[in-house]
């Protein structure tokens, strides 16, 4: 006789009395290991059925909320940020954690259970966050603390569905940074001069230090033999609690006997932050010009002098606060007469400085500590080509490049040859030729087309690419110059900036942009997905010999965009690649590691 017992763990079906269906599914295993048996009832056999199969099919994908504690948000946050990322990330990043949840999410949206918790809610949540004051970046860092939260609570099976993937969080205006000009930074050091710690303003404004790293160097970090500084540590914020017993009414920030439960400092946010620098002549100068003044006070202070090796002290020795650090920036930006603009504008100055003077992107990498596989994103982002930064470098990159002219002008000791007849007016002379066409010398006819320099064999086809170009933009800057040749001739053949034997020629170049949220979604964009135009080989941004390419990047900032681009000669071929971008850009979005990008915590 065959046995009729079902194997253990197998689910069940059985009728009660009152004729009510129940069904029993083994889902796993309980923390006291005893079997984790879920209950389900219906009035019907195909209603209890059907349940208890779907309830088969969550344990076999896994997507079962373990058995236990019915967390709410508030629990669940408040334990995510003190016993799960307090042990993972900076001081500094969980003080932006604390203020989302404490500030923000608990008062908000604490009360909802996790399993009960829609994308609906979210939204709703980040509109009223907006009407009541709060930026866009706000809520957005808002979205970005939760979601990693609950992720976390997916990942544990105290949730299977994370709703804040899928609500859409809004999205934070974009400031473009503007550095300071060359004549801005000499203003700014001028007034600097006048204030103690002038050297603080000067590294950061030529070497990029982030302000923690400034306020954390110590004299042993400076090598005055080998004009360097090694980066080791980043200086802390205080962080206060009372001193009083909480009797003097004040925040704890405030209290006369405020006790600063905080370390100083911690090490670089990078094993790339950890590095050396390569110091100018004249800011060591400075750097033992500050050393000298800080005995002085050291002197002066007496017994109330604390004695931490920092190189930017108090007028006792202790670290700055950069708190303290920041209002001074302010009051140097208003003594000098400089436009506002944050501390960290001082870090995009001198990144934007060492992209001038074509510095390689590994040294920018090393002296502004960015790791490998995120050096090319920081250099999008810090590194700006505006136009006044480079109209002041222009003459000083001419220099450089080009000092054969400038030695030829005031050499007077090697033979000259019989000046060429006077030019008149127009630039000719008696004979009607150039200067450069006199003097017998291959010459080039160079092409200046706002930027560009392109120079051609031929006058006239230097001219027909300035005329051309012209008149596609009208109130374009345009003008053809004579060049000695041998300036140019090292450039190899078929380069845009090469010597050009023959009239260049525009392409048709067919391009395509979309971008993608975090949770997959595209962007709805007021400019159109895909677009045409006519481009010159020399602009670079707009063209291609190529049938089709395309690429996808995550945007610099917090909000975690994705772009995809497309740019070809083949209008079908743009279009299958952009389905492919399209396709990994939203991908990518969803997975940011899964492409070395960075996660949230």
């Amino acid at each position: 006789m065959a046995n009729s017992r079902q194997p253990n763990g197998a689910s069940s079906i059985s009728q009660d009395k009152d004729g009510r269906w129940h069904g029993y599914v083994t889902v796993g295993v309980k923390d006291d290991g005893r079997p984790d048996r879920r209950h389900v009832t219906r009035k019907t056999r195909p209603e209890i059925t059907k349940a208890v199969r779907e309830l088969e099919k969550k344990r076999d994908s896994g997507r079962v909320p373990k058995a236990g504690q019915r967390w709410t948000l508030q629990p669940w946050l408040t334990h995510c940020v003190e016993n799960i990322a307090a042990l993972h990330v900076g001081e500094n990043t969980i003080d932006g954690y604390r203020v989302a949840v404490y500030h923000h999410l608990i008062p908000g949206l604490g009360a909802h259970q996790l399993q009960k918790l829609e994308p609906e809610h979210l939204e709703l949540f980040y509109k009223k966050m907006q009407d009541n004051g709060s930026a866009a970046g706000t809520a957005n860092q808002v979205h970005r603390t939760v979601r990693t939260a609950l992720n976390e609570a997916v990942r544990r099976r105290h949730l299977t569905d994370n709703p804040a993937t899928v609500a859409k969080a809004p999205t934070p205006d974009e400031e473009e940074v503007e550095p300071y000009s060359v004549e801005e930074v000499q203003r700014l050091l001028a007034e600097a001069a006048k204030h103690r710690n002038t050297a603080r303003w000067v590294i950061a404004l030529a070497l990029g230090l982030r302000q923690g790293e400034v306020l954390g160097l110590q004299w042993s970090d400076v090598d005055f033999v080998a004009n360097v500084i090694r980066v080791r540590r980043g200086r802390l914020r205080p962080r206060y609690q009372h001193g009083c017993g909480d009797r003097c009414g004040r925040k704890p920030g405030y209290c006369p006997k405020k006790i600063n439960i905080r370390r100083e400092t911690k090490g670089t946010k990078s094993r790339a932050g950890k590095r050396p620098i390569g110091v100018p002549d004249a800011l060591m100068r400075l750097l033992l010009q500050h050393k000298r003044q800080q005995d002085r006070e050291r002197v002066l202070a007496r017994d109330l002098w604390v004695e931490k090796d920092y190189v930017f002290t108090s007028p006792t020795g202790e670290p700055l606060n950069p708190n303290t650090d920041y209002h001074r920036w302010k009051d140097l930006l208003r003594a000098a007469g400089i436009r506002d603009g944050r501390l960290h504008d001082a870090r995009h100055t001198a990144a934007t400085v060492l992209l001038i003077l074509g510095v390689s992107d590994a040294v920018v990498d090393a002296i502004m500590g960015w790791e490998p596989g995120k050096s090319a994103r920081m250099r999008r982002r810090y590194q700006h080509l505006t136009t006044p930064v480079l109209q002041q470098t222009a003459e000083k990159i001419g220099e450089l490049l080009w000092p054969v002219e400038a030695a030829a002008d005031t050499d007077t000791t090697s033979p000259r040859a019989e000046p060429p007849p006077a030019a008149d007016s127009a630039g000719t002379d008696a004979l009607g030729l150039s200067p450069a066409v006199a003097s017998g010398l291959p010459v080039v006819f160079v092409a200046y087309i706002g930027q560009q320099r392109i120079p051609f064999l031929h006058a006239e086809h230097a001219q027909s690419l300035v005329d051309r170009w012209t008149a596609e933009r009208p109130g374009g800057v345009a003008k053809i110059e004579e060049s000695d040749r041998e300036k140019w001739e090292h450039v190899g053949p078929g380069n845009p900036h090469g010597v050009q034997q023959y009239p260049l020629e525009q392409r048709v170049v067919f391009h395509a942009y979309a971008v993608f949220r975090p949770d997959g979604c595209q962007l709805d964009l007021t400019m159109p997905e895909q677009w045409t135009v006519s481009a010159w080989a020399f602009e670079a941004d707009l063209y291609t010999d190529r049938p089709a390419s395309w690429r996808t990047a995550r945007r610099p900032g917090s909000e975690g965009l994705v772009e995809a681009q497309v740019r070809g000669t083949d209008k079908c071929a743009v279009a299958e690649a952009f389905a492919e971008a399209r396709a990994q850009a939203a991908d990518r979005a969803k997975h940011p590691g899964k492409y070395g990008d960075a996660d949230d915590w």
